[in-house]
């Protein structure tokens, strides 16, 4: 006998074919046997025959004999109903007949020489004109996004993300453009995920035709239309208006502690406080924070402050609609509370404890439907509730007095909002959707935030002005990070720039291209800074810019990374569906296989129980969160929710704040084994 690299199953006797070892591969992060393609192609009425190659270990190729030469469309769509969209193939190609080896199996080898002659055919085949493009444009934006047949035109302003499309498919998008035009296009994807169709022709257009007229006005597409602002916003955006008031920053009954995604904790004039709040001091970084004055808090994750409510009785009684996980777990989670935004909740939550009245704890967070709303972090009542001008998928920062939240909004507009009320306090336009979160520099109390205009600003929202604008090269989608010694700010561009900038200023110390877009946002800690990027590569420099390590892994990175509190460690996900945990040399210490892709930031926190055990939770956009232990990576707990997660965790004492995209924010309950 011999090994034949064949799958079967025995029974009665009987040897059941089941199909080949070589056939079993991994695609954007999940196992997939091509045979199952093929299988499901071969079903469809109008494929006589098929066979499937995963070319190059990189492109999942499907080949039919039909004889209907226009049926490829048909057959696209009847795989996408019929298959998970890690088995779509990448390229369907019509052939006369399947070639066969002497051995009467398909031959794989004659098959590939098929698609390499197909794609240098395909090359040849240049586009005869503007209209040849912009047709087939319509056809890759209708085919990614999967737009109904009927469909005859895309309405020129016609908006990618608006259409149904996501980061993923717009690489999609981007790929397939590149490849019908036959070069790369600086600057496309940031057109992609921010312009109107008409807008991204025009861009297209300048590239691969740039000796003929533009028809489109290249002035109508480089800044945004904001003519849904109302007069009473637009009249914040003076850059040099004049203060009305001047805030105290230091008062007292301002102190408070604010938690934000990737175990960000920011702590400011609560010295006094802290024993009153049973914390105690601790290494717990809070992002670059932890080179100020301010106070990095382990206790905030101890039994002292749990259950602080004034009325425990007022926690919202919901149905237990999330799944945890069967079988033998060290912790569970259970519902505690839940809220409904209206729509999907994409941006992560800000959690801010007051320190005079930790009983008034509240989480800010934003959703499509337009609205920002202040929850009560142990009932789950609404505090307030907030209608901003259009979608919001920006986090909230706090004012350095405590006084106000910050957050962009697809409009364009940077809020200022009274964290007590909602009220609106200040509006600053900038020229394109915000999506960037903001962040507070606690020496100065300075905003920072980034738009897809391709500036990032610093703005006083006490004088009510921008400090400066500066241009970043590429659309700032990540949020900036803040690093105190050296005082540098790290702004991330879709263009795949990564910029240190002064934060006084605006001017640019150094900058270090990438290749490719980074969605993640940039992470300090006293040493370094690092990075995903969409080419599945965590990046680590220096605070000179001197790149120190890159680590691979197998699919793009949109998820930011996160810290252990010793900065010892750095956790993120990947589209490859792994939870990864490196140390600060790039070695890779641990990962974790999730049931999906993780884009959401982990977030590493103190087991709630008074132990030193460090947690790491974790969210997969199939809607489970993971509780991992940090050292071991080993498995603690998981729960799913009804919906998809690209919001990121906060965790304080026992609960974690999530947003979901069924349209609620939740609350859950991290419960030890030996306390159920």
């Amino acid at each position: 006998m011999r090994a034949t690299g064949d799958f079967v199953t025995v029974k009665d006797g009987e040897i059941f074919f089941l199909g080949r070892k070589d056939s079993q591969i991994k695609r954007h992060g999940k196992r997939l046997n091509i045979e199952l393609v093929q299988q499901v192609a071969e079903e469809l009425q109008q494929v006589e025959s098929c066979a499937v190659t995963w070319y190059n270990q990189e492109k999942l190729i499907l080949f039919m004999v039909s004889k209907d030469a226009l049926v490829k469309d048909y057959i696209f769509k009847e795989l996408q109903k019929h298959l998970p969209s890690h088995a779509i193939p990448d390229e369907l190609v019509l052939i006369d007949t399947l070639p066969f080896t002497s051995h009467g199996k398909i031959d794989v080898s004659e098959l590939n020489k098929i698609y390499l002659n197909y794609i240098n055919l395909k090359s040849e085949n240049k586009l005869s004109g503007k209209e040849d493009l912009w047709e087939k444009l319509q056809y890759l934006w209708k085919s990614t996004l999967n737009l109904p047949e009927n469909l005859l035109k895309v309405p020129d302003e016609s908006r990618f993300l608006n259409s149904g499309g996501d980061s993923l498919k717009s690489m999609r998008l981007l790929s397939e453009i590149e490849k019908l035009v036959g070069t790369s296009i600086p600057g496309l994807l940031e057109m992609i995920l921010s312009s109107s169709i008409l807008e991204i022709y025009n861009h297209i257009l300048q590239t691969v035709f740039p000796d003929e007229d533009v028809t489109f006005r290249k002035s109508c597409a480089t800044k945004r239309k904001l003519s849904n602002i109302n007069q009473e916003e637009a009249s914040g955006t003076s850059l040099h208006q004049k203060a009305i008031r001047t805030l105290s920053y230091h008062n007292e009954n301002n102190a408070f502690v604010a938690l934000s995604r990737g175990s960000q904790i920011l702590s400011l004039n609560t010295t006094r406080f802290l024993p009153k709040l049973g914390h105690c001091s601790s290494a717990y970084p809070s992002d670059s924070i932890s080179q100020t004055n301010t106070q990095n808090l382990k206790g905030l994750n101890s039994p002292v402050l749990i259950g602080k409510s004034k009325d425990p009785s007022c926690v919202a009684k919901v149905p237990e609609e999330g799944k945890p996980a069967i079988g033998t777990q060290k912790m569970e989670l259970h519902l505690r509370w839940r809220s409904d935004t209206g729509k999907c909740v994409d941006a992560s939550p800000l959690v801010v404890i007051p320190a005079f009245d930790e009983s008034s704890t509240t989480v800010y967070i934003g959703s499509h439907s337009h609205k920002m709303k202040a929850v009560d972090f142990y009932s789950g009542k609404v505090k307030w509730e907030q209608s901003l001008g259009d979608r919001i998928e920006s986090s909230a920062c706090v004012s350095k007095c405590g006084s106000f939240i910050v957050v962009g909004c697809y409009n364009g507009l940077v809020y200022v909002l009274k964290s007590n009320s909602g009220e609106k306090y200040w509006m600053f336009t900038t020229e394109d959707a915000v999506k960037s979160s903001p962040t507070m520099d606690p020496t100065t109390g300075l905003i920072y935030i980034g738009s897809h205009d391709q500036h990032a600003y610093a703005l006083d929202i006490y004088r009510k002005n921008c400090v400066w604008k500066s241009k970043c090269g590429g659309t700032v989608f990540s949020s900036p990070c803040l690093n105190l010694i050296p005082h540098h700010l790290y702004c991330a561009t879709l263009g795949g720039l990564l910029l240190a900038v002064n934060p006084a200023t605006g001017n640019v110390i150094w900058k270090h291209s990438c290749g490719k877009p980074l969605f993640s946002s940039p992470r300090c800690c006293s040493q370094y800074i690092c990075i995903g990027c969409v080419d599945g590569n965590l990046l680590c420099f220096t605070h000179f810019g001197e790149q120190v390590w890159q680590f691979s892994t197998s699919g793009p990175i949109f998820s930011s990374p996160c810290t252990s509190p010793s900065e010892q460690k750095i956790f993120f996900g990947s589209h490859d569906c792994f939870i990864y945990c490196c140390n600060m040399k790039g070695h890779l210490q641990w990962k974790f296989e999730t049931t999906s892709r993780v884009y959401a930031t982990p977030f590493a926190f103190h087991n709630y129980n008074g132990s030193n055990e460090m947690l790491l939770a974790a969210a997969s956009t199939d809607g489970k969160l993971w509780i991992l232990e940090s050292q071991s990576g080993q498995l603690q707990s998981v729960y799913e929710l009804p919906g998809e997660v690209f919001s990121s965790p906060v965790v304080l004492e026992s609960m974690l704040i999530i947003g979901c995209r069924n349209n609620y924010v939740y609350c859950l309950d991290l419960l030890g084994g030996n306390q159920k």
